[in-house]
């Protein structure tokens, strides 16, 4: 099932963001954002915290404190070459890392590789990876998230990091008989898969020291922020926050559910919030139904800013869905957004995604977003 599902995602995210991608051009990567995020530095405890998190109103951003990706103390040299079975069950010999070329629907591949402190050698970037220290990296990807053969190999990349949600696969192939090495990793995102896509990615570069100090930080990162959620956390079910993620790509027409093992139900569950998607049975990305979101009676709907922007904000929002109004989030206009390369970035800023959308729902500040002009 999370197999499929992470199929689905590359595919509704590729058709949204081909449809409003402008090929000649790409989002500039983001820098640091402690002044534009200030509550993102402060405990989740000494906010402001709504009384009742159900009947909150209004609009709010999730926010990062920072968009750079701290790479770990070891520096142990590559151990090469070296030989791993990839997702796709292909046995792949890495020989040289020097110029690796990470690439995936979400930049999560690449915060990793950055991570595991190999970014000096990183030579390019997919579209979604829009950290900090990849500014002047080329883009390999047009039309939203589809590989450019030419571009990359112009790159002369030594090895490439990719998955399943970016493509197509002719591309891949035809990099692979013009001799370039390349690893598909899993493409299954979920907080509670991180470990395993560190692990892919160490082994693959031959930094496996590397890789165990990672998933340490990450584990731990992870459990002190959930460790905090839960004490703001409503104790009865009944006061909890009932939450949707809801997929829009206004201009073409695209608005999709995320449920169960979607990736989004693991950021719901991390903050203590109640999926209704998997109340009313809704697996994996769907199309979006107005009998499924009266039916889920959200309190809360979470959105990627561009989605939300694409409809012109809350108001675009209620008046292009109209069963929007008939629910809770609809009445309070009640809407969560997060910047599209991080709400999904599962890998090295897990931790602080998911205190990010805590501090929305439990601390919230108004919306940053601005519509779509």
């Amino acid at each position: 099932m999370r197999r499929a599902s992470a199929l689905l995602l590359a595919a509704a995210l590729a058709v949204g963001l081909a449809a409003c991608a402008d090929p000649g051009a790409s989002a500039a990567p983001q820098t640091d954002a402690a002044d534009s995020c200030p509550q993102a530095s402060v405990p989740l405890a000494d906010l402001d915290l709504v009384d009742d998190v159900r009947g909150a109103t209004g609009g709010s951003t999730a926010c990062l404190s920072s968009h750079a990706i701290e790479p770990v103390a070891d520096e142990t040299a590559p151990e090469l070459p070296v030989t791993v079975t990839d997702s796709e069950g292909r046995e792949v010999e890495i020989t040289d890392v020097d110029r690796i070329l990470p690439i995936d629907i979400s930049g999560t591949i690449a915060s990793t590789v950055f991570a595991l402190g190999l970014g000096d050698q990183v030579v390019g970037r997919d579209s979604s990876t829009m950290f900090a220290g990849t500014e002047d990296l080329p883009v390999v990807t047009k039309t939203g998230h589809t590989l450019n053969a030419e571009a990359i190999l112009e790159l002369a990349p030594t090895v490439i990091l990719t998955d399943t949600t970016i493509g197509p696969k002719e591309i891949r192939q035809q990099l692979r008989d013009a001799g370039i090495t390349i690893v598909v990793i899993s493409s299954d995102r979920r907080l509670d898969t991180t470990d395993e896509l560190v692990t892919e990615i160490a082994t693959a570069l031959g930094v496996p020291s590397r890789g165990h100090a990672l998933i340490e930080r990450l584990d731990t990162d992870l459990a002190d922020a959930l460790a905090e959620i839960t004490e703001v956390v409503p104790p009865e079910a009944e006061d909890r926050a009932r939450m949707l993620f809801l997929y829009v790509r206004g201009n073409a027409n695209i608005y999709y559910i995320f449920g169960e093992d979607s990736g989004a139900d693991s950021l719901i569950d991390a903050v203590g919030g109640i999926d209704v998607a998997a109340e009313i049975g809704w697996e994996g990305m769907k199309p979006m139904t107005a009998e499924a979101l009266v039916a889920a009676r959200p309190d809360v709907l979470v959105m990627m800013t561009d989605g939300l922007e694409s409809v012109d904000g809350i108001d675009g929002l209620i008046e292009r869905i109209p069963a929007i109004a008939e629910t809770p989030a609809g009445a309070n206009r009640r809407v969560i957004d997060m910047a599209d390369s991080e709400i999904l970035s599962f890998g090295p800023r897990s931790a602080d995604v998911i205190e990010a959308i805590a501090r929305a729902l439990y601390a919230p500040e108004p919306a940053t977003a601005e519509p779509a002009k």
